[in-house]
């Protein structure tokens, strides 16, 4: 009677790992349609991103009149909302000691 109470337990261990194992495959599929859709909202958020910062560009102009160059300047938006047309060079300084603040930090 123990080794048959034993088989049956074993038994049902068996079948709730089958199906916990079928429950996660479930899941795993699910996640992974999920996964797919996050990329490509993100793919197209992206890309609008990237025509915004296009028009923007196109429509900038400096004192003198002429076009502003997106390979020389960047769009910063802070936390106010506010938005700043800044030199790379600065940006590029900035992250720098960003970086060395963090790092001087750990």
């Amino acid at each position: 009677v123990a080794a048959q109470n034993c088989r049956k337990r074993k038994l049902n261990a068996i079948l709730n790992l089958e199906e916990d194992i079928c429950n996660l495959q479930t899941q795993k599929e699910s996640l992974k349609k999920e996964h797919s859709q996050c990329s490509r909202s993100i793919s197209r958020m992206k890309q609008k991103l990237n025509n915004l910062y296009r028009v923007i560009f196109s429509r900038l102009r400096d004192d003198q009149g002429r076009p502003v160059n997106p390979c020389q300047y960047v769009i910063h938006c802070s936390s106010d909302g506010s938005v700043f047309i800044i030199p790379k060079c600065l940006v590029k300084s900035e992250q720098k000691q960003d970086n060395e603040k963090e790092q001087k930090q750990k």
